[in-house]
């Protein structure tokens, strides 16, 4: 596991630049797309790359990593809507290449079911991108998930719902209590990880993550098995890991060519 410490704007330049030298070198590269606020920079990032550099997505496809249970096709919270606001309308990424589990479906379970089978097909993620709630959990993996669990149903616990109501006006109540999501097994299988996390609320989650043990208290710490897995943080998401220095000595002495 690479552990970055930077700021947040240099953070979401280098997840820019892993993503853009993977479309450079295979444009119908696999993306996994993660909402929420942590990869909003990354994303920004992206968009002004499409329009001033000629960035293409036209030939890549993207899987979201979870979807929320009932709510509307319309809603403005519906993952769906989201990642099309945030990255794929703006990069004019093609609706049909981008896909996210359907938490409309009448029968939920063949539809996590059918999501495993299109990302299997796809030929599996190439580049993950991740965030990290500050109870440690990853996609909607919630503590107590099965470290080897695939795209299921969830019941959200307290503390997530209570995270996200600040997009569903402040009111806990507005949010869903279930959820589609990828598992910690399927979200495994994809070449490359790359985590983000701000800000001191994240920084209990983010010592779990890189220097606890692998729990499935903290779901996020299944990340220390991966065979190339990077966590980009900043200074105030740092604040608890006490390789601290170490890291930033590792990252420092990388070579510029050898990328994440």
């Amino acid at each position: 596991m690479e552990v970055v410490i930077a700021p947040a704007e240099e953070l979401a330049v280098l997840a820019a630049d892993a993503i853009e030298a993977l479309l450079q070198q295979r444009p119908e590269s696999v993306l996994g797309l993660a909402t929420g606020s942590s990869p909003l920079k990354v994303y920004d990032e992206l968009a002004r790359r499409h329009e001033q550099d000629g960035l293409s997505f036209a030939r890549a496809t993207g899987f979201m990593l979870d979807e929320y249970v009932g709510l509307a096709a319309d809603h403005p919270e519906r993952y769906r809507n989201v990642i099309a606001t945030e990255i794929a309308d703006r990069v004019a990424w093609p609706a049909e290449r981008v896909q996210g589990p359907d938490g409309l479906a009448a029968d939920l379970p063949a539809a996590c079911a059918a999501y495993e089978d299109a990302i299997a097909a796809a030929g599996g993620v190439d580049l993950q991108i991740l965030g990290i709630g500050t109870d440690g959990h990853i996609a909607f993996n919630e503590p107590g998930s099965s470290l080897a669990s695939r795209t299921r149903i969830k019941t959200l616990t307290k503390q997530t719902r209570e995270d996200n109501a600040r997009f569903f006006d402040g009111d806990v109540d507005k949010v869903p209590t279930h959820c589609l999501t990828q598992g910690l097994g399927t979200i495994m299988e994809a070449r490359h990880l790359v985590l983000l996390a701000t800000g001191r609320h994240k920084a209990e989650a983010v010592h779990q993550l890189v220097e606890g043990p692998v729990s499935a208290l903290w779901p996020a710490t299944v990340m220390q098995l991966h065979p190339h897995a990077t966590v980009l943080v900043d200074e105030a998401a740092a604040s608890r890991l006490q390789l601290a220095d170490y890291y930033r000595q590792t990252y420092s002495s990388k070579p510029d060519w050898q990328g994440l």
